[in-house]
């Protein structure tokens, strides 16, 4: 099931219901929100907050002038929309930055939300924006967590800066001067994790934010466990006075309930998202493109920033230039794949497509491991098999098989693949037939 794709299938279900009925009756809005309400609830949005907002919606919806209009349904969706937004957002909370360096970033939350892995991730966000980061390790309890924060502060490629078991206050203390002295323009301090609230280790948090002047509170929570992450959220606010919220696993978390309540609950904004394990799988927030792919939309905006990220203008260019000139090998097949990886693979895309879910798109529909497949094939043939694929005869496509784990039937349907994308992108270059993805 894709990002949040039991509450998108019930809202485009109840909204469908609306459009077949093209003019629409007070009493037919309000039985929508009351539906769109038991839908929230299921998703595990907090109560009150799904309350506020049917509220909210249904004062706005059965206004005259959406009554009155040419296509109510469509009126009633937009505020739909909006709202989302409002309850989320509204706009993108980037994160403060001192005038005078460094920007002291406390990163807190629970043992497993993933809190040392995201000081990584955050270091590789800053660093992406022109910024030089400095890690300092403060979680001197958990076994390994000093080396942890190393081995993903090395794949950040950030400087990690740790005192062993020193007071953690003192540590941080002593992180900022080497920041000022050395030129780090960022400090990540990652926090003591903890499996519950424990008193003990929430006045070490209080004792770290008075020692240094700290620009940014970061909590980390597991977007999968739902009202839970909303209610641990709310008590680490009250307690130290969080700035914002990185949700982690929210590629995973199918129903939305804590994406959809923190903001309202804490007044605290989301800053960031997990959405995958890679280092570099760390986005910036942006409610009104969360509120687009709930509503199934898509986020067109979202999958372009992620094709400039995974594809440089100069490879664009080349891909341009072989279309063109119909040179497009196997070696330029595989690159293509490559590039659909880097890019969190074709479920992924395609649930960032507007439309997906009518499209009736399900995880694994697109089974990811024939492309892994695939690739395997390419990368068994020669470099002279790739450049010139119509020397494969039935000794070199054995070869082939045997090499990538694989069958001759599947070398033959990769090749027959390969020479309908070169036909397709003939045809896309006189301006004719559709373009659609070779697997």
């Amino acid at each position: 099931m894709a990002l949040f794709g039991s509450l998108s299938e019930r809202l485009n279900h109840i909204f469908s219901k609306l459009t077949k009925r093209g003019k629409l009756t007070e009493l037919e809005i309000r039985s929508a929100m009351r539906e769109v309400r038991i839908a929230l609830l299921e998703a595990d949005v907090n109560i009150r907050v799904a309350k506020e907002f049917i509220a909210t919606v249904s004062e706005k919806a059965v206004g005259q002038e959406v009554l009155a209009s040419l296509n109510p349904a469509q009126q009633v969706i937009k505020i739909v929309n909006d709202e989302l937004i409002a309850l989320m957002g509204p706009g993108n909370a980037k994160l403060e930055i001192s005038p005078k360096p460094p920007t002291v970033i406390m990163m807190c939350g629970l043992q497993g939300a993933g809190k040392t892995t995201m000081c990584a991730k955050l270091a590789v966000q800053l660093k992406k924006q022109g910024k030089r980061p400095l890690l300092v390790a403060c979680d001197i309890y958990r076994p390994a967590a000093i080396d942890q924060l190393r081995v993903v502060g090395s794949k950040a490629e950030a400087e990690v800066f740790e005192r062993g078991t020193q007071n953690p206050p003192k540590t941080a203390k002593e992180a900022v001067e080497y920041a000022k002295k050395m030129g780090f323009d960022v400090v990540v301090i990652d926090t003591a994790g903890r499996l519950h609230i424990d008193e003990k280790l929430m006045e070490e948090l209080a004792e770290i934010k008075r020692t240094v002047e700290v620009n940014e509170i970061l909590l980390t929570v597991d977007a999968m466990t739902g009202q839970d992450a909303v209610n641990v959220a709310e008590t680490f606010n009250s307690r130290i006075g969080i700035t914002g919220v990185i949700l982690t696993k929210l590629d995973g978390d199918t129903r939305g309930g804590a994406c959809l309540s923190i903001k309202a609950v804490t007044g605290k904004p989301i800053k960031f998202i997990g959405v995958g394990e890679k280092i570099t799988d760390l986005e910036p927030f942006y409610p009104d493109r969360m509120a687009s792919r709930i509503l199934g939309m898509g986020d067109v905006l979202s999958l372009i920033e992620r094709a400039q990220e995974a594809v440089s203008e100069q490879q664009a260019k080349d891909l341009e230039r072989k279309m063109r000139e119909n040179s497009f090998t196997l070696n330029d097949y595989l690159d293509q794949f490559e590039t659909l990886k880097k890019m969190g693979g074709a479920n992924a895309l395609m649930n960032m497509l507007p439309g997906a879910n009518k499209m009736k798109i399900r995880e694994g529909e697109i089974d990811e491991k024939k492309i892994e497949r695939v690739r395997a094939i390419i990368l068994s043939m020669t470099r002279r098999e790739r450049d010139n694929p119509q020397i494969i005869n039935s000794s070199r496509k054995r070869r082939i098989a045997l090499g990538s784990g694989t069958s001759v039937q599947d070398v033959n349907q990769l090749l027959k693949q390969f020479e309908q994308t070169k036909e397709l992108m003939k045809r896309l270059k006189g301006g004719r037939g559709r373009m659609r993805l070779p697997f």
